[in-house]
């Protein structure tokens, strides 16, 4: 039997999307799985990067979060690795963000999958899309950062 995880364990993050988008709001959702997808992130077998969050019909859904079955999945089941998975919100907050998503040119984009109280649940965020000379400042500013913490590691030896 797998160990329990952290009651806030991080599973994965979505890290292009800080890359590529202004985040304005952040939002955390439940998560409808099957089993076996549960089984498969608790070993980590997840991705993340290329997910994205749709509204239908009032509803919000997951598209492109990659679950990868374990081999020893059940026999009885024919897991499918990128199948749309339903967000649990309360519904005020889906009118809000319908509205934003709708009026504002705002984007749902998935950030990370964690545990909390034994449940898994996904942090989204209402976002804007950069523009690629924002993309090159955010580069710039990374490289920096990691030149003064070089600098700062080099001082202290």
């Amino acid at each position: 039997m797998a160990k329990k995880p952290d009651s806030t364990a991080r599973i994965a993050d979505n890290k292009k999307a800080a890359y590529n988008y202004f985040f304005e709001e952040r939002f955390e959702a439940g998560l409808v799985l099957e089993g076996w997808e549960v089984k498969s992130l608790r070993e980590g077998k997840v991705q993340l990067t290329d997910g994205y969050v749709v509204i239908r019909s009032g509803e919000l859904f997951v598209i492109g979060l990659q679950i990868n079955p374990l081999n020893t999945a059940s026999t009885h089941i024919s897991p499918d690795k990128v199948r749309t998975k339903k967000l649990l919100m309360h519904k005020e907050e889906i009118k809000r963000l319908i509205g934003k998503v709708e009026q504002k040119g705002y984007t749902l984009v998935p950030l990370n999958l964690h545990w909390k109280a034994g449940k898994v649940k996904i942090d989204i965020a209402l976002a804007k899309g950069k523009a690629e000379h924002d993309k090159r400042d955010t580069i710039k500013d990374r490289e920096g950062k990691r030149e003064v913490e070089r600098a700062m590691k080099d001082r202290n030896r």
